[in-house]
């Protein structure tokens, strides 16, 4: 398609008293105001980002919780029955459910100390408890609490 357009110049010398003819022409068709892809493969390139995203969280959210699974438990504040922290209790030279045989000199205090270095009192009162006395006599067998 092609246009025309009349210019009249006025000029102050006439040379010649004819219009100026110029011949315009216009694209056939507008330009589009974006390039690149479609609006539907854009839509399909997001869907599936997400869906990776997605995944990618329940993949790191599943291994953070087997490792919190695996930690041992005194990573989450745990304690044994006679008030000790069990990594305290591990490192102790006696733990639950030992059987100890009462050796000369030992007395309450002494065993409960072995039982729990920390906090001697708990261990003691439980030790008293599961004797029924707080007496100890040498050969005599205990069951740690």
């Amino acid at each position: 398609m092609a246009a025309v357009e009349v210019i009249q110049e006025q000029e102050f010398f006439e040379v010649e008293e004819r219009p100026y003819l110029r011949l315009v022409s216009i694209e056939n068709q507008p330009r589009p105001l974006r390039t690149g892809q479609s609006i539907a493969q854009r839509r399909a390139a997001r869907a599936r980002m997400v869906q990776h995203r997605r995944r990618t969280l329940i993949a790191f959210a599943l291994v953070g919780g087997l490792a919190l699974l695996a930690m041992p438990g005194h990573a989450f504040g745990g304690t044994t029955s006679t008030g000790l922290p069990t990594d305290l209790a591990n490192s102790s030279v006696l733990s639950s459910g030992m059987d100890y045989v009462v050796h000369p000199g030992d007395t309450v205090n002494s065993i409960a100390r072995m039982i729990n270095p920390v906090s001697t009192s708990l261990a003691r009162t439980a030790l008293i408890h599961e004797l029924g006395s707080s007496v100890v006599v040498a050969g005599e067998h205990v069951l740690i609490p």
